[in-house]
């Protein structure tokens, strides 16, 4: 008689959960393509086919679903969301190029005013960034959300006729009616420009001085130090109007923030809300560098695949892990985890566990 044998990440496969692990890390957290790590298996000697890693991504991406699914509903049950994309090249087989996909990601991090539930970010692809990709990413989703000007998310802050009120409050984003200015200033030295970019300085600087107090504390300093400035800010950016020609490229960039003017300014009225949607952009990075590296995806199921690895490895950083010791740990286990205690699995459960061995 023997024992039956334990499980496998791959049923009759012979990769384990440690080389498993490190593939997907390798691919998606350290933007090294699927060729070249076969390359440096083979300098090892240990020949790896390309193709053959291909298919124990699927095989992990179909495994992890359950954890994937139930990071997204955590991330959408938030009251403070930051939400981005990105484009992915996607190939068009027997077109003989390339078309372009969407990565979003939506953020739940709530350490710049110590929440206390833990922080998670959610991708998603789709073939477009139609409106109705925007509805699919956020649609439960009640509260606040900073975003830049995309205005796909324009129908999630519409009134719902049943609630009476907007499903989500826009915070807009004061890096990208900087950036805007930012770009005049380089292009052309304008005075304006940079008297502009001195006036939101100090506003950036106050925001470095409360992040991580409290939002009664975030919002009292806001009322009696940014909004006195955002005041002058506004005058300021309205008489230069009268002063420059209205098809300069500065005069854009300004009617680009006052159009935007009470979306940039809410944050002074509640402390748990952002002056920037950086929480995505940098969420978003890892996307853009990875892109340059692999440079497109072979399919829509490569993409859906990457989003569902992001999703954690992502998600695992923020809360402080190794992802590739954390994905080891899950890959070994959850084929035969029941999937109604899919919630011990996630990273921060993970986290507390493996702090409790170590102690």
């Amino acid at each position: 008689m023997q024992a039956p044998l334990p499980s496998f990440p791959i049923e009759r496969g012979r990769a384990g959960a440690g080389l498993l692990a490190h593939v997907i890390v390798s691919k998606y957290a350290d933007a090294l393509p699927l060729h070249r790590q076969s390359v440096i298996y083979e300098r090892a000697g240990v020949e790896l086919d390309r193709s053959t890693m291909a298919d124990w991504v699927g095989s992990m991406a179909a495994l992890i679903d359950p954890l994937y699914e139930a990071i997204g509903t955590h991330v959408r049950r938030g009251a403070v969301l930051f939400a981005d994309d990105t484009t992915v090249p996607v190939l068009a087989p027997g077109k003989g190029r390339t078309e372009t996909g969407r990565l979003w990601v939506v953020v739940r991090d709530e350490g710049s005013w110590c929440g206390s539930t833990p922080p998670a970010a959610f991708y998603r692809y789709s073939r477009d960034r139609k409106a109705e990709q925007a509805e699919a990413l956020l649609g439960v989703c009640r509260g606040f959300l900073h975003a830049d000007g995309y205005a796909g998310f324009n129908g999630l802050y519409e009134v719902d006729p049943k609630r009476g009120e907007p499903r989500l409050v826009e915070v807009a984003c004061w890096s990208h009616a900087r950036r805007k200015v930012y770009d005049v200033h380089v292009e052309t030295g304008a005075p304006l420009a940079k008297e502009a970019l001195e006036r939101i300085a100090e506003l950036f600087a106050i925001e470095a001085g409360i992040n991580g107090r409290s939002p009664t504390e975030r919002v009292a300093v806001r009322q009696v130090e940014s909004v006195p400035r955002l005041v002058d800010l506004e005058r300021f950016l309205r008489a230069a109007l009268r002063e420059i020609s209205a098809k300069s490229t500065l005069a854009r960039a300004i009617r680009y923030a006052l159009s935007r003017w009470d979306a940039l300014t809410l944050y002074t009225s509640d402390g748990r809300l952002e002056m920037t949607n950086n929480t995505a952009e940098r969420a978003i990075r890892p996307l853009v560098l990875g892109r340059k590296n692999y440079l497109f995806a072979g399919s829509d199921s490569g993409g859906v695949r990457a989003a569902k690895m992001y999703t954690l490895i992502e998600t695992a950083k923020l809360n402080g892990l190794d992802p590739e010791a954390y994905l080891r740990d899950i890959i070994a286990c959850i084929a035969d985890h029941p999937i109604n205690r899919i919630d011990e699995l996630l990273p921060w459960t993970w986290k507390a566990v493996a702090d409790k061995l170590a102690a």
